[in-house]
């Protein structure tokens, strides 16, 4: 079994920064991991993904303000978020990218992040 826990949300203004953390309670080094968003009334989308050697991508809509790293020996992922908008809104979770952690359909229970004035 799993588990994963995300943290580091809150309500920030427009063009704030917020730092995501994930914890795994398992080793990461064998998945591509990723950060995950869902919008009220939204289905939920990924955002950015790394696999263990570092290499990244992003969903258009964040290209340029989120950087995902991690650290393999610590089985945690973080997602630096610069110059937040209103549309960045919603509860932010962290999972595997592609194929189940562990072959687990466990997710945590996210992390709120709100944006405005």
């Amino acid at each position: 079994q799993v588990q994963v826990a995300e943290s580091g949300g809150g309500l920030v203004q427009p063009g704030g920064s917020l730092r995501l953390s994930c914890t795994v309670s398992r080793s990461i080094f064998n998945y591509v991991m990723g950060w995950y968003r869902q919008a009220p009334g939204k289905q939920r989308e990924l955002v950015a993904a790394m696999d263990s050697g570092g290499r990244s991508n992003y969903a258009d809509s964040v290209k340029g303000r989120f950087t995902i790293s991690r650290a393999n020996a610590k089985s945690t992922v973080y997602l630096q978020m610069n110059n937040l908008k209103p549309e960045d809104t919603a509860v932010y979770y962290c999972n595997s990218v592609g194929r189940a952690l562990y072959g687990s359909d466990y997710w945590g229970q996210g992390t709120q992040v709100t944006v405005s004035s």
